[in-house]
């Protein structure tokens, strides 16, 4: 069979193929081995230099068998037994020894050996066998497959040796190729495992900090012996580190703020066993908190309270904690917002001091101030004033107003402006005396029936109290009283209040002296009011007819609009009513 017959063989070509691939699964990086049997197929072509009856141009049943001791990771004696039998001739064994040399890398392993010894070719009858000197040379690859196997993919040597037959007639020299493959079974250890190079990082955590707080510093290794103890050696530089474990803690206390940097050096012990690493750490440049405070309300009383609100932060991200200090009263709380009391405190101002300090030792702190205005309790005011600019008017009624179908008519113009203004002057008076009351007496003129007069007299009271009210004037502060046209003013007094009026020129003054019948009933057609409080003075409304008022013809007219009953006049009912 030819060589490319034997590489082209199904079997051979399964067997590279399952070495490979156990190979990748399942080899792993160990120390070379002390001591390899090798057994495996071989295959030979002698390669004679002259004939040799019956022979075969190549031997392809053979097996190989070796075993090398190495006394170190590359050097190694060893001894080959070889068995060619060929079907036909010759038959051919070797029994060799010699040096080998071997190149470890990882799972594959390179050799090269030189071997000499007895070399034995037997030959058919008449000529039988010769053993001679002979030399085999060459070399192949390992690869490992597992922790104690190694497939040998190829170990290709050349095989020379000389014989001679039958007193030299026949003199047949090999000179051939010997192509062998199988399993090497590895037993021991010899030399340090191989050496990568030892590689170490470091990393501190947190990589940012304020003076004060703690770093971790830490360094990892790889490519050590682990069989070895590794050694940790810490320093830095501008901060003491200490430590001879993995991590270390870094106190960091009255560091200035900036970046420093520590080192950490590895060493197991053995040459190459040493690696170095490094880290920066930043010291951070502490801000402390900023405040502001505001007071609500701004001003109190004599004795009342004011809430301060505070509004802190910290660009740091710190914890935060309040307290207030104040320069009169009492101040309590300790949140973002606090309680004053001025109880104590003279009228004036009062500073509120607001202070935040932050978590650290020492604690950085900020401080703001807000003012707060004691007021003094209000004086008595000066009742005399206040009571005559309570300046009181009767209220004019037009005939029969208000009726009881509209009861809510009557008020003119200008009698509503006169109870607008009574209004708020009364409420400003209450202020200082509450207990005040104002007393609303309804009158009529002398006409139609008492009861008539009774019934209108109660509205124009109601109407005016009504219109008080809906100013703002308490309801209880208000009474009303009905007289009809019982006490009515006399002519004389009338005549008076016309003769006395201010805003009467003297020529409107005696024509309306000429047509005194009208003012009289018109100036009796009202409701006066009468201001009375405890320890007061009653003061009674001025009756002061509005003559100069745009609507003062209205009030004088004495003529109804409608056509009410009189109450009197059960049978008969007159053409004309007048109240």
């Amino acid at each position: 069979m030819s060589l490319f017959r034997v590489l082209k063989s199904r079997g051979f070509l399964a067997l590279l193929a399952i070495a490979m691939f156990a190979s990748a699964l399942l080899g792993q990086e160990r120390p070379p081995s002390r001591f390899d049997i090798f057994t495996g197929y071989s295959w030979l072509h002698p390669g004679y230099d002259t004939y040799v009856p019956n022979a075969q141009e190549n031997i392809d049943k053979g097996y190989t068998v070796s075993g090398t001791y190495f006394f170190n990771r590359n050097f190694g004696m060893g001894i080959d037994y070889g068995n060619a039998r060929g079907c036909c001739c010759p038959q051919i064994y070797t029994l060799t020894a010699g040096p080998t040399v071997r190149f470890p890398a990882g799972r594959v392993t390179p050799f090269l050996h030189g071997l000499a010894g007895l070399h034995r070719m037997d030959l058919p009858s008449p000529f039988g066998n010769d053993t001679n000197w002979g030399v085999i040379a060459g070399g192949g690859v390992d690869v490992r497959i597992a922790n104690h196997v190694s497939l040998r993919l190829v170990q290709a040597d050349y095989e020379y040796a000389q014989h001679s037959y039958n007193y030299g007639l026949l003199q047949p020299n090999v000179s051939g190729v010997r192509l062998s493959t199988g399993l090497v079974w590895q037993f021991g250890e010899v030399g340090a495992p191989p050496v990568f190079p030892a590689v170490a990082t470091c990393s501190v955590q947190p990589t940012a900090v304020f003076a004060g707080e703690p770093v971790t510093a830490t360094a990892i290794g790889s490519g050590f012996n682990p069989k070895r103890t590794i050694v940790y050696n810490w320093s830095g530089t501008g901060v003491t580190v200490s430590g001879s474990s993995a991590s270390t803690q870094i106190d960091t206390a009255g560091l200035a703020p900036g970046s420093y940097q520590v080192m950490a050096n590895l060493n197991d012990g053995s040459r190459g066993g040493v690696a170095s690493c490094n880290a920066r750490f930043v010291v951070r440049q502490p801000n402390p908190p900023i405040i502001s405070c505001s007071p609500d309300p701004a001003s109190v009383p004599m004795g009342g309270t004011s809430t301060i609100s505070s509004i802190a932060s910290s660009s740091d991200g710190r914890s935060l904690t309040y307290n207030y200090t104040a320069s009169a009263g009492s101040i309590t709380g300790n949140t973002s917002t606090a309680t004053l009391d001025s109880t104590g405190a003279q009228p004036g101002t009062i500073t509120v001091t607001c202070n935040v300090a932050d978590d650290r030792n020492p604690p950085l702190t900020a401080s703001a101030s807000a003012m707060v205005n004691v007021q003094a309790p209000p004086q008595p005011p000066d009742l005399a004033p206040l009571a005559k600019k309570l300046a009181l008017h009767s209220i004019y009624f037009a005939t029969a107003k208000p009726t009881r179908e509209h009861p809510d008519d009557g008020l003119l113009p200008s009698q509503e402006k006169t109870l607008v203004t009574l209004a708020s002057d009364f409420q400003t008076y209450l202020q200082s005396k509450p207990d005040a009351r104002l007393t609303l007496e309804g009158h009529t003129d002398p006409r139609a029936s008492v009861e008539y007069n009774q019934a209108l007299s109660e509205r124009r009271v109601e109407r005016t109290k009504r219109f008080l009210v809906a100013q703002g004037v308490p309801e209880a502060a208000i009474r009303t009283k009905a007289y009809g046209k019982e006490q009515n003013l006399s002519d004389a007094q009338i005549r008076d209040a016309v003769e006395r009026n201010p805003e009467l020129s003297t020529e409107a003054r005696e024509r309306l002296l000429d047509n005194m019948k009208t003012i009289i009933l018109a100036s009796n057609r009202r409701v006066d009011v009468t201001l009375s409080d405890a320890g007061q003075m009653s003061q009674e409304s001025v009756r002061e007819y509005p003559f100069n008022a745009a609507d003062s013809l209205s009030l004088l007219d004495t003529h109804e609009t409608g056509k009410p009953v009189n109450p009197t006049a059960k049978k008969k009912v007159p053409t004309k009513t007048h109240k």
